[in-house]
């Protein structure tokens, strides 16, 4: 046997306690997992689960969800039979293995072994199939090994506190085709590398194996940790604190790509440390970074010291990136910093109900607007805060958001606390009738957190604001002997009214967060500086024929979703019906954008599942829109579909003696935040 150790620098995996009386006590309390990633070509994961009963007939369960996406996932619908064995129990027959039994499933996620009996070491094992391609669960082929510990390691009723130790074990196989130096290993633990080589009993031939040691305090600390073993490129950079403490921080990029990572080092180091001037420090020492690149998936989940990204490869920056970011890379830039944002506002400060939480049942909060709506609104004001893009380009990611807002009807039905309390429901459900029943609290939460942010500017006269309020909750955490805390909707009162009157604050949450009312971002932003314009080439009319969305097809236009109190609702036109003709001719999207305006009722022939039906589109009539140089109303009843912001006006300098411009622009206060 031979064998190597290259131990990473990174942020201590956990104070695990040694404080035991003598070896014995110590195994009592450990509990070891053994992955082996073998049988990757099949998308299989062999697990083996040792620990010490500490009481008759032992439960293990398995998170049904994971903290950062509210939806009941079901992780334990890929495991197979669970099996164990006693270790050190008598058969009549010393030569023969201990019996193997068959766990009994007493709930959905819930094993039991009934022959297990307290003082005696168990060995569990069973397989986990890993094929979903996301950030929330695990996905193990012949180019990544990718998990979160929430879908691979059942954890042991009871015992979920003793300290934990993994050995992943990857065979020599899985290294054949690449360049070895480049297989690393990502995660947020301490990990140390052991190659080793096993000669098999009576053979020459040896079978050589990478095996990956890390250990984390307890259950809940080991599911914060997800890891990625594959082809890598990586950077480190560092990042330095108010106190001038340096936090390393790594970068992996795994997947097809030809990212230019001078670029996004570059980018990435100064938006990290715009989120540390800011808040003055991290609630970790180090921070990682795991990225996978892949054809059109996108998505990302935080972390307390790192956080796992999916991105389309055209997301990345390429070799000739202009000096301001594509659009497609500032989408990147916005997720990577919004994620980073996360280890301050959900990680260390979180809804109340996630102290404690029971990853097998739902956790109902009225308050992700408040976690994931604030962030929304931060992770792209802090792209233009850093200098990464410039403020023309943030007012064009706010307007997107707008847009959004103003696209969804069910902003009228449905309230942003409503919105966050029903996650497990209606967010990560969408059907056709999604846009028409409710609204997004990521996207109505960012709008709520502008237009809180812009509130408290105008009653302090600009010295306080929005990230004075996480600032000052993120303090409180600080002060926790936990170093976290959690909040409930009186908690933001509580802080609130140390920068506005309790009595506005109350009336805001009444009408906008707990009620429907429409919120005033025309009025806000136009108080700022910024003058919101219809886009006259894209109203909504034109943009959404009839107020509904199609797919071409060879078989017809295939409706995606109806609007509510449309053209296309009051014609009895549904979603999924395949529309095939247009007075008489071949529907197609050209056609459909052609009768946007109709002056004269149309024949429509559509299938419904299997049955032609013929209906008649009446006209409507239609209003007129302003023209772009207009400054338009958002709260009349027929908002534009697009609109387009701008600053009222530039920031200038006189020649002569650098004195501003006489009349404030507006905007400076609210867009220069780092220079207060």
């Amino acid at each position: 046997m031979t064998a190597f150790a290259n131990t990473t620098t990174k942020q201590p995996a956990s104070n695990v306690s040694t404080n035991h009386d003598d070896t014995k006590a110590k195994t009592i309390v450990d509990i070891s997992y053994q992955f082996d990633f073998a049988r990757f070509y099949e998308h299989l994961v062999d697990v083996s689960l040792s620990f010490t009963v500490v009481s008759d007939a032992p439960q293990l369960w398995l998170p049904a969800w994971i903290p950062g996406s509210y939806l009941m996932r079901e992780f334990a619908r890929n495991i197979t039979a669970v099996h164990y064995q006693i270790v050190g129990a008598q058969t009549a027959d010393s030569n023969k293995q201990p019996a193997t039994y068959r766990a009994q499933k007493i709930d959905k996620n819930t094993w039991q072994l009934p022959a297990a009996q307290a003082g005696q070491r168990v060995i569990v094992e069973y397989e986990v199939y890993c094929y979903d391609l996301s950030v929330r669960t695990a996905y193990v082929d012949q180019q990544r090994l990718y998990g979160n510990f929430t879908s691979l390691a059942l954890a042991v009723e009871g015992q979920e506190q003793s300290p934990v130790h993994v050995s992943l074990i990857v065979p020599n196989t899985f290294f054949a085709d690449k360049e070895s130096s480049k297989v690393l290993l990502a995660c947020g633990l301490d990990a140390t590398h052991l190659q080793v080589d096993q000669q098999q009993k009576g053979r020459q031939q040896t079978n050589s194996q990478h095996i990956y040691k890390l250990q984390a305090a307890n259950y809940h600390e080991l599911i914060d940790y997800p890891f990625e073993i594959a082809e890598q490129e990586n950077f480190d950079f560092i990042i330095h604190d108010n106190e001038h403490q340096t936090l390393h921080h790594s970068f992996y990029l795994s997947g097809k790509q030809s990212a230019n990572l001078g670029r996004l080092q570059q980018d990435i180091t100064q938006i990290c440390q715009t989120y540390v001037d800011w808040l003055g420090d991290a609630p970790f020492d180090d921070y990682t970074f795991m990225t996978f690149a892949s054809g059109q998936d996108y998505g990302g989940l935080e972390h307390i010291n790192s956080t796992s990204l999916i991105t389309p490869r055209n997301d990345l920056p390429n070799a000739n990136e202009p000096k301001l970011p594509s659009t497609d890379y500032q989408r990147f830039l916005g997720l990577c910093s919004h994620e980073y944002f996360h280890s301050w506002w959900v990680k260390t400060v979180r809804p109340d109900v996630m102290i404690d939480v029971d990853l097998r049942r739902e956790a109902f909060t009225p308050l992700l607007w408040v976690f994931e709506g604030f962030t929304s609104y931060i992770d792209d004001f802090m792209l233009q805060a850093s200098g990464v893009i410039d403020k023309a380009n943030y007012l064009r990611l706010l307007a997107e958001q707008i847009n959004r807002y103003y696209q969804t009807p069910g902003r009228g039905n449905q309230s942003v606390a409503e919105s966050s309390f029903d996650a497990w429901i209606k967010l990560y459900r969408t059907d056709e009738n999604t846009g028409n029943a409710g609204i997004s609290y990521y996207n109505k939460g960012a709008l709520v957190a502008l237009c809180l942010d812009l509130i408290l500017l105008k009653n302090s006269d600009g010295r306080y604001r929005l990230f004075d309020v996480v600032k000052a909750f993120y303090t409180q955490a600080k002060q926790n002997d936990s170093k976290r805390i959690g909040i409930n909707s009186a908690d933001m009162g509580s802080v609130i009214e140390q920068f506005m009157p309790l009595a506005e604050w109350e009336n805001f949450e009444r009408r906008y967060v707990n009620g429907v009312e429409e919120l005033p971002i025309e009025a806000l932003l136009v108080a700022n500086g910024v003058k919101i314009q219809a886009n006259t080439k894209e109203t909504a009319d034109k943009h959404v024929p009839w107020g509904m969305r199609c797919n071409e097809t060879p078989a017809g236009l295939k409706v995606k979703r109806v609007m509510r109190d449309s053209i296309a609702a009051k014609a009895g036109i549904s979603a999924h019906d395949v529309i095939i003709a247009i007075d008489g001719i071949k529907a197609d999207t050209k056609q459909l954008t052609a009768l946007v305006n109709i002056a004269h009722p149309v024949e429509c022939y559509l299938f419904r599942r299997d049955e032609l039906m013929c209906v008649q589109v009446q006209p409507e009539p239609t209003t007129k829109v302003k023209s772009r140089d207009e400054t338009i109303s958002m709260t009349g009843a027929v908002p534009p579909h697009k609109v387009s912001l701008r600053l009222a006006k530039e920031d200038k300098t006189l020649d002569n003696d650098n004195e501003q411009l006489k009349g404030d622009a507006g905007w400076e206060t609210w867009l220069n935040v780092m220079k207060r």
